[in-house]
């Protein structure tokens, strides 16, 4: 699970409990203008999410850093449902793919720059 806080332009994306773990990441920061969009597409999370630095376990779990087509995205997936895909512009990934406690809640802070 991933908390979202929007402080001083940018965002931070905190990970949460042994998802640090599972990721390999404890969190990141973004400037608020590198974020380009942030939607939700249940489709998009059944593809193969790539070659992978981190844990991925079908139908369970995908956390970490995975590669793909020349992209370089960061997953933190348990529950399909609750997460959210946000696009970045000019950072070291392309796409997040994190879940969150409140979805909708998220999606309005990070469009809010819109």
């Amino acid at each position: 699970m991933v908390n979202v806080i929007l402080k001083d332009d940018k965002f931070i994306f905190k990970i949460m409990g042994w998802h640090q773990i599972w990721a390999l990441h404890s969190g990141f920061t973004f400037p608020k203008s590198a974020v380009i969009a942030a939607y939700q597409d249940p489709e998009e999370l059944k593809k193969w999410p790539g070659w992978r630095l981190g844990t991925h376990f079908p139908f369970l779990i995908t956390a970490g850093i995975f590669t793909k087509k020349g992209e370089r995205n960061f997953w933190d997936v348990t529950r399909g449902k609750n997460t959210i895909i946000v696009t970045l512009e000019n950072q070291v990934f392309d796409k997040l793919y994190i879940e969150v406690k409140n979805p909708q809640e998220t999606l309005t802070l990070l469009n809010s720059n819109k």
